[in-house]
């Protein structure tokens, strides 16, 4: 199983973004030392005081320098926001920057209306999946060159390296994205953090609907990978405790509460206690919101999980308050599943 990791650049407690990206980088130099095959950066608005994440482009620039052969990518870049050419520019320069290794996570969000409404992003599309399918398409035809003679954005050009192109990636949290991402002939990468309850389905969506595309970057045969929160520590029972944030922090958002994290304390004393630990089987319908375990407990999960939906590699995502815990909860499950130090 190969494993990879999507960062959010939180803003640390008392700390500012500054610090939030210092931690990003380091996270991406300790995943390259690791084995991981990829780090993600992702794209949130509206919430920089608690998610520091907001421009990835910008964030993948700084990370291809301070890094050397791990692939970057976007976690996504939502396009709903942006026009599909200036978005095939960014990721033409990104790969001039780092030749061959980035990935162009293509996504969609609605923040909230204040939100959306700087972005100057219109809320209400007619026909939201014919849409994204449409901005999806013209990104890829920019980044390969693939417009016909006769189109008139044949001959617009985009920054290159010379070396393999950006590879596009179409990431979502429900069987329509799958279904579009199959129908397209592309990679699919499923949030399974966000709708755990779809992850099956969407990827039996994505499978029935794949069909070989005409687009350079298609692929021939399915190729997925599902996003999981996940947390390690030495211990079940500790790596239950670290759990504790994603748990308060889901039951917020449930509340209405957005764009708070609570500390472990916090968290321990809203959900009145420390979590169960996860158990080291789960059931066929099982799938939690937020896993954690050992490195042997969470390797069993995450090879549980990827073999359900049939994909070979999982990302990890995870609420932790503390940079040491997270750093040390890579290092562990990187250990427990066996990956090659490079």
């Amino acid at each position: 199983m190969d494993l990879s990791l999507v960062d959010l650049s939180p803003v640390p407690d008392g700390g500012s973004a500054t610090d939030a990206y210092a931690n990003t980088v380091e996270i991406a130099q300790q995943a390259e030392r690791l084995g991981y095959s990829r780090l993600w950066v992702a794209e949130h608005h509206g919430m920089a005081d608690v998610l520091a994440g907001t421009t990835p482009e910008v964030l993948l620039g700084h990370l291809a320098a301070e890094t050397d052969s791990i692939r970057l990518g976007s976690g996504a870049v939502l396009l709903n926001h942006y026009s599909p050419f200036k978005v095939a520019e960014q990721f033409g320069a990104l790969d001039a920057l780092a030749p061959g290794r980035i990935d162009a996570g293509l996504g969609r969000a609605n923040g909230s209306p204040a939100v959306d409404r700087a972005l100057g992003t219109e809320r209400h599309v007619q026909n939201p999946d014919e849409d994204h399918a449409e901005k999806i398409t013209a990104v890829v035809n920019h980044l390969y060159d693939d417009y016909p003679a006769e189109h008139a954005y044949s001959d617009i050009q985009i920054p290159r390296s010379g070396a393999d192109e950006p590879v596009p990636w179409v990431l979502g949290s429900s069987p329509s994205s799958a279904a579009l991402a199959g129908e397209l002939g592309l990679r699919y990468c499923f949030a399974a953090f966000i709708r755990p309850q779809f992850a099956t389905h969407a990827f039996e969506q994505y499978r029935e609907h794949f069909q070989q595309s005409e687009l350079s970057s298609g692929i021939d045969e399915p190729q997925g990978m599902v996003a999981v929160n996940a947390v390690c520590a030495e211990t079940d029972e500790e790596a239950a405790r670290l759990r504790a944030m994603a748990e308060a922090s889901y039951k917020r958002m449930q509340r209405g509460v957005i764009g708070t994290t609570p500390s472990i304390e916090e968290a321990i004393d809203e959900l009145g206690g420390v979590p169960e630990p996860t158990p080291a089987t789960l059931d066929a319908d099982e799938w939690p919101r937020a896993i954690s375990g050992s490195p042997e407990t969470l390797s069993g999960l995450l090879e549980q999980l990827t073999e359900r939906v049939g994909v070979d590699e999982a990302m990890i995502q995870h609420v932790v308050a503390d940079h040491d815990d997270a750093l040390r909860s890579h290092e562990l499950l990187a250990d427990g599943v066996g990956l090659t130090p490079r």
